[in-house]
């Protein structure tokens, strides 16, 4: 069973950075797709970042390319969210996802792992 657990959320103001951690375990060919998503109050959750884990696929939202990166540790089996330049309509609920593609490139709506979410608020 695939578990992941979030880290590294909190208050900042615009213009700052936060780095969101998720730390995964269990098998790893279950989670070949991680991915972060974000859920703001009124708002359907959506993907921010994806990545495969063998470096084939990255997608960004258009909202957070150039501000965002998503990066992999293998031997800490910990995926990262580097968030630059944060603006206020970044506050949401961020989660770390995962699930097992047959394929070379991750769909969002394929993932089916979550973590409990971390809270990331923007103040203007």
């Amino acid at each position: 069973q695939v578990q992941l657990v979030e880290s590294g959320g909190g208050s900042v103001q615009a213009g700052g950075s936060l780095r969101l951690s998720c730390a995964s375990s269990g098998p790893s060919n279950e989670r070949n797709c991680v991915g972060w998503f974000r859920q703001a109050p009124g708002q359907e959750r959506e993907a921010v970042a994806l990545k495969k884990t063998d470096g084939r696929f990255t997608y960004y939202d258009d909202w957070v390319k150039g501000r965002f990166t998503i990066s992999l540790d293998d031997a800490k089996n910990t995926v990262y969210l580097q968030m630059n330049s944060l603006r206020p309509e970044d506050t949401a609920m961020y989660y770390c996802a995962a699930y097992a593609a047959g394929y070379s490139w991750c769909e969002d709506s394929k993932y089916h792992y979550w973590g409990q979410g971390t809270q990331v608020i923007v103040s203007s």
